[in-house]
């Protein structure tokens, strides 16, 4: 249409670099607006860039209004530290337990708790659950939001593995892409209406992520994701995964929302950072309030976020069992690094944060990876309110990157997998199993948090790199 402005039409005409020139874009799309000729709609977007304050109210235009100014700087000081609970807290680093108690001194927060498996993170440790009043907490979410677990349990039996295991390495080398590289070459993609969602139309910050997301869906991630064909055992009757006790082939994988969930996560930590100015040790837990427009704009993005990486889940388990020529018996899926609404135990209303938790209420199943070499647990959740009805998401990191790198070489690490019968394809030193804490220790450190159904036994692993 020849009355169509651009982005650039609006940077000529002052408008600076941000949220304002998106929305005032999407305001001229509606049909009242779109008639205007291109004279008159840059003659009253220059009335609104010279005195924003004069549309705070108008019913078109408040929003871009708003944008134009300087958000209003919040100092806001720290309150007094709110009690919280502590599972395993003899296998916790200071830094985790320094980094919980500053969030337990945010005016928001109501409750929270910290997992066995906790460790450094930015603005809440890994392994940190909190609970906030009407505010979320972009950096307490985590940059991989909606990152997730997903098991599919097979009616192949253990002989399988073994007696074919160089046709299932090149089924996962055939049928995973991991990290920034290129994703399925274009007759192979798999479409999915996630793709398809209005989010990546409605709020301006997502407009331009929509190709990305296309490109990578599917797709795993790079650092501690992978795909892995292992053995299931079911250890209890007493199950609702409808299979019988015993032993099955299974595909563990772990990855969240790729390139999609990161930029929401670090555009709207810089929103919340300059929304409300915390003390600097508490910075990365700048808030955005649900009552806010960023905050329900980001709430719909995080939502959004969450449901694309559940999508590449499922696309990647779609391929495999394809490959496999089979149906899967039974599905298992949980997500950490997300933000839900809940009341608690005495009948608040609270967004409670997970980063790095596995929810874990009354009755809700989920998985509990260990390492490469040392088992994973599907778990059935009880419930404790002590815990805000959470459990650890893995065994968690003895050392970070940099040490793991550092201390372990690769030689010493291949002995390791060969041990333990592992066929590894691609990984690093900072993955290798000894930089991860005893899962079988994380477990009995919440033994009053979950109940064990069974556990998963990795044999092939595929991770980023060559």
């Amino acid at each position: 249409m020849a009355n169509l402005l651009r982005g650039n039409d609006l940077r000529q005409l002052g408008f600076p670099e941000g949220r304002a020139i998106g929305l005032a874009l999407a305001q001229l799309q509606r049909k009242h607006l779109k008639k205007l000729s291109k004279t008159d709609q840059i003659a009253l977007l220059g009335q609104i860039l010279a005195a924003p304050k004069d549309f705070l109210t108008h019913l078109d235009w408040s929003h871009t209004a708003a944008a134009l100014l300087p958000p209003p700087s919040r100092h806001i000081g720290l309150a007094e530290r709110k009690d919280y609970a502590v599972f395993g807290a003899e296998h916790i680093e200071p830094g985790a337990i320094h980094q919980m108690e500053t969030a337990m001194k945010l005016p928001v927060t109501v409750a929270g708790a910290l997992m066995p498996d906790a460790h450094h993170g930015y603005g809440l440790p890994i392994g940190g659950v909190l609970a906030a009043d009407n505010a979320v907490i972009p950096y307490a979410v985590g940059v991989d939001i909606g990152c997730r677990m997903a098991l599919s349990l097979f009616d192949l039996p253990p002989a399988y593995m073994e007696q074919r295991t160089q046709e299932l390495r090149k089924i996962l080398l055939d049928n995973t892409r991991f990290g920034n590289r290129d994703g399925f070459q274009h007759g192979r993609k798999l479409g999915h209406e996630v793709l398809e969602r209005d989010e990546f139309a409605s709020i301006p910050f997502l407009k331009n992520k929509q190709a990305t997301a296309a490109a990578q869906i599917g797709t795993s991630g790079s650092g501690n994701h992978f795909v892995e064909f292992g053995i299931v055992d079911v250890t209890t009757e007493a199950n609702e995964l409808g299979v019988p006790v015993g032993q099955y082939v299974g595909v563990l994988s772990h990855s969240g929302s790729r390139g999609l969930g990161a930029s929401v996560a670090n555009h709207y930590t810089k929103l919340a950072m300059e929304q409300c100015t915390l003390p600097a040790e508490a910075r990365y837990l700048a808030w955005l309030g649900l009552d806010t427009e960023l905050g329900q704009e980001y709430w719909a993005a995080m939502n959004l976020a969450g449901d694309y990486a559940s999508a590449c889940h499922a696309q990647i388990h779609q391929r495999l069992a394809k490959a496999l020529g089979q149906r899967p018996l039974a599905k298992v899926e949980n997500h950490h690094n997300f933000a839900w609404k809940e009341t608690l135990a005495d009948g608040r209303e609270v967004i409670t944060h997970r980063k790095g938790a596995t929810p874990a209420g009354a009755g809700v199943l989920g998985i509990i990876p260990g390492s490469m070499t040392a088992p994973g647990f599907i778990v059935r959740g009880r419930g404790v309110a002590a815990s805000l009805a959470s459990a650890s998401h893995g065994a968690g990191r003895l050392m970070s990157r940099t040490r793991a790198k550092a201390e372990l070489g690769e030689a010493e690490v291949r002995r390791h997998l060969a041990a333990h019968g592992v066929e590894l394809i691609g990984g690093g030193l900072d993955e290798a199993p000894m930089a991860y804490k005893d899962i079988h220790t994380v477990m009995a450190s919440q033994q009053e948090l979950v109940d064990v159904l069974g556990s998963f036994t990795p044999k092939i692993v595929r991770m980023d790199g060559a």
